[in-house]
């Protein structure tokens, strides 16, 4: 359970609207409807997994091309979402000061000697919503990236492209940096921390995954979780941070990874802290994306939340895919609409 302190954070007109949207919804469900969307979604070619759940209760949970609901994937890039989570944890337990703490603060020598002076002034909010400004690690550039010696030297070595705070620049480097510093700031490394604030109030199993070379757990990518325990992540910020009466994350932090702080030029979506936004159905609808289809989607005002897993290696991942995806989940959004 979260040791909630005294926290400048204040309640918002949108926490204010997240708390009234709980109101019952399974008397609206078109079964029919939502059954077809379901089977849209895994008709799409990659398609390995799929589980809509309204008001907690779980109504599709199905698995194609031989898989299951209960498997372990690689979730890809959505582990950034996860990587968020912890940091609003961390901050609510003094681990890391706030969104305003320079990471130079958290991670002393790991910043290499001749980076840019201006590495000081990459804030922790400007890693989550993608807006370091430093040159991506991501694309043409991961390979190298994963490949170096140093992955954290490496990140921060990277010229600027723009000023931090300024334009979105999607690069998993951020996310890493931000491993980095949980494991420096609390002394634990990141798999502990994700196990202990995340996966044992949610009863979730964290398996191990990747590491850098000095034994960083990997930051924003490669984690493995079932999709049943994604769907426990969904529902932890629909519920605005409360899971099984416990209080895991503040709800004010569900609030500001909600809020539009950038936009990606990718698929043209807002993106806050770890998440992406966007309208589907007419609705206001929250998701964090992995590569080849890995999404989480949050559907506050009709109580759902929705998981789909997909193949991890597909030869190409193109926003047309996305689009896709997002026409077939409207689909299911307006039968439970």
């Amino acid at each position: 359970m979260l040791p909630l302190r005294r926290c400048p954070w204040r309640l918002s007109l949108l926490t204010i609207t997240l708390a009234s949207m709980a109101l019952p919804a399974m008397a609206a469900i078109d079964r029919p409807a939502l059954e077809q969307a379901a089977q849209r979604i895994g008709d799409l070619p990659r398609t390995h997994t799929l589980l809509i759940a309204v008001d907690g209760e779980t109504l599709v949970a199905r698995g194609w091309r031989g898989h299951s609901p209960d498997d372990i994937t690689n979730i890809k890039s959505l582990s950034k979402t996860l990587i968020s989570a912890l940091v609003g944890a961390a901050i609510a337990r003094d681990v890391i000061q706030g969104v305003d703490q320079p990471i130079a603060e958290l991670l002393g020598e790991r910043v290499p000697r001749d980076a840019d002076p201006r590495v000081h002034d990459i804030k922790i909010g400007h890693l989550l919503s993608m807006q370091a400004g430093l040159e991506r690690t991501s694309g043409a550039n991961y390979g190298g990236w994963v490949a170096s010696d140093d992955w954290v030297g490496n990140a921060l070595s990277r010229p600027f492209v723009a000023d931090p705070g300024g334009r979105m620049l999607y690069s998993t480097g951020n996310s890493h940096l931000l491993s980095a510093a949980l494991t420096d700031a609390s002394g634990r490394d990141t798999l502990t921390l994700m196990r202990e604030w995340l996966g044992a109030p949610l009863g979730i199993e964290i398996p191990p995954w990747t590491r850098d070379p000095q034994g960083i757990y990997f930051g924003g990518n490669e984690m493995g979780l079932t999709p049943r325990a994604l769907l426990k992540i969904g529902e932890l910020y629909r519920q605005q941070g409360m899971y099984d009466g416990e209080r895991v994350l503040p709800a004010e932090w569900i609030e500001r990874s909600w809020q539009a702080r950038t936009r990606s030029h990718f698929n043209q979506d807002d993106y806050g802290y770890g998440w992406f936004m966007t309208q589907l159905a007419e609705t206001p609808v929250y998701y964090g994306w992995g590569y080849g289809g890995q999404l989480l989607f949050v559907v506050p005002e009709h109580d759902a939340t929705i998981v789909m897993t997909s193949d991890p290696t597909p030869p190409s991942n193109g926003s047309d895919y996305l689009d896709r995806v997002k026409a077939a989940v409207a689909d299911a959004i307006e039968a439970i609409d």
